[in-house]
C-alpha cells in the first residue's frame, strides 16, 4: 500500500471514492438529501479543482496496484498560521480498521512537519465515529462549531487539534 499525491487528472478518483464512502459514513448521522448536497458542494470536479489549484489543498491517494482505497486532503500554513488543516481523510468502509487511515494521517503529519508546521487541526462531525480515531491519535477537542452550509443544512462539528 502506498500513499501518492493526486494530480488534477486523478480528482475523479477522489470524487468516486467519496461517493462510495460518504453514504455508509453519514447515512445514520445526516439525511440522504444532505449527503447529496454536500457531495455536490465539495466533491464536484470544479470544486475539487478549486481546492487543488486555487486553495492549494494537497490531495493524497491510498493505492495498491491500480486500486485506490482512500484519500486525504490538507492545507499547509492554514490561514497563514503554522498549522496544517486536515480537510478530508476517508477510507473505504471495507478497509477501515486495517491501519489505512493511520497511514494517510502519518503522511499528512510528515508533510506538515517538513513544512515546519506545529499542529494539525480538523473538523469532524460530532456523531462520526472517526472522532474516536482522532482521539486515539492524540488529537484533542478544542471547540464545537455549527457551520451553516446553505439550504438549511449545518455541519455540526468538533474542532480537534494535535501538536506536532
Amino acid at each position: 500500500m502506498t500513499v501518492v499525491f493526486a494530480t488534477k487528472a486523478q480528482l475523479q478518483i477522489v470524487q468516486d471514492l467519496a461517493h462510495q464512502i460518504w453514504f455508509s459514513t453519514y447515512s445514520t448521522i445526516i439525511s440522504i438529501d444532505q449527503i447529496h448536497y454536500m457531495l455536490d458542494l465539495m466533491y464536484s470536479i470544479a470544486s475539487l479543482e478549486k481546492q487543488l489549484l486555487v486553495q492549494k489543498h494537497q490531495f493524497l491517494l491510498l493505492q495498491q496496484d491500480n486500486l485506490f482505497y482512500g484519500y486525504a486532503a490538507y492545507e499547509l500554513n492554514y490561514n497563514n498560521s503554522s498549522k496544517t488543516k486536515l480537510h478530508k481523510l476517508y477510507v473505504l468502509p471495507q478497509k477501515q480498521g486495517a491501519g489505512l487511515g493511520k497511514l494517510l494521517l502519518n503522511e499528512v503529519e510528515k508533510n506538515a512537519k517538513e513544512a515546519n508546521n506545529t499542529a494539525l487541526i480538523l473538523n469532524v462531525n460530532r456523531h462520526n465515529k472517526a472522532k474516536d480515531f482522532y482521539l486515539k491519535n492524540q488529537f484533542q477537542i478544542t471547540d464545537t462549531i455549527d457551520l451553516d452550509i446553505g439550504k438549511g443544512y449545518f455541519m455540526e462539528d468538533y474542532i480537534m487539534e494535535k501538536s506536532l
